[in-house]
């Protein structure tokens, strides 16, 4: 692909890269060799999960080198949570069931944990929607009986307890939330790009699942908020401030800190055929090809200058080969050398990333297979690895192992042997969750109206004067830390009126119909921030104010493509953005 080059896009007709793409065995793995690593896979996992259920369980996560336990993310069975649909997609229905019975019955997130959202959404909401449509659909081969929607009912009750952490003025959430009490007052205001938009595809199932827009509507808000103050180069920085929406860091990459923000824009689009994701994604892709990549990989630059920050390789970049070919288009194999490593020569377990992006090639995954056998397995499972030139290991493992890893390992081998598995021999197709957790495309998660508004937003009707609306919820806003507040949000009627545009109040969003626009003038919209939304916040805070102030959106009247990004540069170059560091 030429840099540089804007790209025309095909149209994206299946939802699963596995189902997509014929796997064809290389020519150095034979069937029977195939059908060999499929079964140490498997034993891999159990290796593994045996392991945490005898030495860690219920505690989040295993030791495995001392075979002991611990509580990493917030003390609710992490790692069963995260293996439940890996246990389903092996056929355990024995171990599926008993699990599923277990977490009904004995957890719960009414606990005084302070949680990162982004964590406990993709790997413990993920977890447990995904565990659910399993569960409850007699179509999986994996109805578990007597089951009635308890992992449905946790989720949305966590999920509810997330929900105060969307309450900024930006609609980006704050990295972390207490499950009992809410933001502390004392909560960070810095959270990373990845952090504030890799939530779309599990708050927007359970949105469908529950009926309740409110889900799908913050974590869409929150995507807004960060696409809004994107650079004129279509770049997002690392880390931003979800009050001021200023970027604290204006690192541009895509590894760490931001990798799966792409990842959402695109998969949101292909589960949900939002068109507003994919326009997003375009743009952002477009970006990230011409001023991210430099031959043989990608390197971080300043979102502003494109100046080169950082040309290193880095674990988190590993999953864009893997991206693109969910959008058609056929990596070719890099063979990196040693010197775009630098530093970075950790290997946290996470083959997962690389094995998304070389999942057709099963040379490589028998190789991986091999590497994981013989640098990471111990006592008790397998080990974090310090250090990937002297194998030094760790007394660590991630609940993504379970997860993720040994989950698209197995599939690579199954699909090479002849699958008879759910995500190949199922009702439906899937779409994996950054965390690898099975989301299948329903007509009840897929099937839905059009959507014909913008949260936030509102139409040009002769100025482009910021309009403000009152709406019943704001006399609770004191308790705007509790989720009391956001149980009291009204759900959203969608309008099929596509000739009128009537903004109506809906938890402090506007919404409309802008009517007899194109394609570019429709999704080419600008998020403008309004340099008052903090103080007017403050205010609001401190005099209980009824007065809800929106997040204002300018729909760009061009006739073309080059007076919108014209007009985009302009008014991108009034953001307020600083170059302080941050890390996650």
């Amino acid at each position: 692909m030429e840099r540089g080059r804007r790209v025309r896009w095909i149209q994206i007709h299946s939802l699963l890269l596995l189902t997509s793409l014929t796997v064809a065995a290389a020519a150095s793995v034979t069937g029977e060799e195939a059908k060999q690593l499929r079964d140490e896979v498997r034993e891999m996992f159990y290796h593994a999960f045996n392991g945490y259920m005898d030495h860690a369980f219920p505690l989040d996560e295993l030791k495995p080198l001392s075979c002991k336990g611990e509580d990493t993310i917030g003390g609710y069975a992490l790692t069963l949570i995260d293996s439940l649909d890996t246990l389903a997609l092996l056929g355990d229905r024995q171990r599926f069931a008993a699990s599923v019975e277990w977490i009904g019955k004995n957890l719960r997130f009414d606990i005084n944990k302070t949680v990162s959202v982004f964590e406990t959404t993709i790997r413990v909401l993920g977890g447990l929607i995904s565990a659910h449509l399993i569960a409850s659909d007699y179509a999986t081969g994996m109805r578990v009986p007597l089951y009635d929607n308890q992992l449905l009912n946790l989720a949305e009750d966590l999920a509810r307890r997330l929900l105060p952490a969307f309450d900024t003025p930006t609609g980006i959430p704050f990295g972390s939330v207490n499950l009992l009490y809410g933001v502390d007052k004392h909560e960070s205001k810095i959270t990373s790009t990845a952090g504030g938009g890799t939530l779309t595809l599990e708050f927007g199932v359970l949105s469908r699942l529950t009926s309740d827009p409110i889900f799908e509507q913050v974590t869409k808000n929150a995507v807004h908020g960060l696409w809004a103050r994107r650079s004129k180069l279509n770049l997002v920085g690392a880390h931003i401030n979800v009050f001021t929406g200023e970027w604290t860091q204006k690192d541009a990459g895509i590894g760490t800190s931001i990798d799966s923000f792409y990842e959402y824009l695109l998969k949101a689009y292909l589960l949900f055929g939002d068109e507003e994701y994919l326009y997003m994604f375009q743009e952002a892709y477009a970006a990230a090809m011409h001023y991210l990549y430099h031959d043989p990989w990608y390197v971080e630059v300043n979102m502003d200058s494109a100046a080169i920050v950082w040309p290193l390789f880095n674990s988190l970049q590993a999953f864009w080969p893997g991206l693109q070919l969910e959008i058609s288009i056929l990596p070719f194999v890099l063979m990196l050398p040693s010197s775009v490593f630098g530093e970075d020569m950790v290997l946290p377990l996470r083959a997962l990333i690389l094995l998304v992006s070389v999942f057709r090639y099963l040379d490589a995954g028998r190789d991986m297979v091999a590497s994981l056998q013989y640098g990471t397995r111990c006592t008790c499972g397998y080990c974090h690895i310090s250090d990937v030139e002297n194998h030094q290991q760790e007394d660590h493992m991630e609940s993504f192992f379970l997860a993720e890893t040994v989950k698209y390992l197995w599939l690579l081998f199954d699909l090479a042997v002849g699958p008879d598995n759910l995500v190949e021999s199922g009702p439906y197709k899937y779409i994996f969750s950054t965390e690898g957790h099975l989301l299948p495309a329903t007509p009840q998660i897929s099937l839905v109206k059009e959507h014909c508004l913008y949260h936030g937003s509102y139409c040009r009707s002769g100025d482009l004067r910021q309009t403000y609306f009152v709406s019943n919820v704001d006399n609770d806003k004191q308790e705007s830390n509790d989720s009391r507040f956001y149980r009291s949000w009204t759900k959203a009627a969608y309008s099929s009126d596509d000739t009128t545009f009537e903004p109506t109040t809906v938890s402090g969003f506007i919404k409309g119909f802008c009517p007899a626009l194109d394609h570019g003038q429709k999704f080419g919209i600008l998020y403008v921030h309004s340099t008052d939304d903090y103080r007017d916040y403050e205010t609001t805070q401190q005099k209980e104010s009824t007065t809800v102030q929106s997040h204002s959106v300018m729909v760009i009247p061009s006739q073309s493509s080059e007076v919108l990004n014209s007009d985009r540069i302009h008014n991108d170059s009034q953001t307020h953005e600083s170059d302080d560091t941050s890390s996650k």
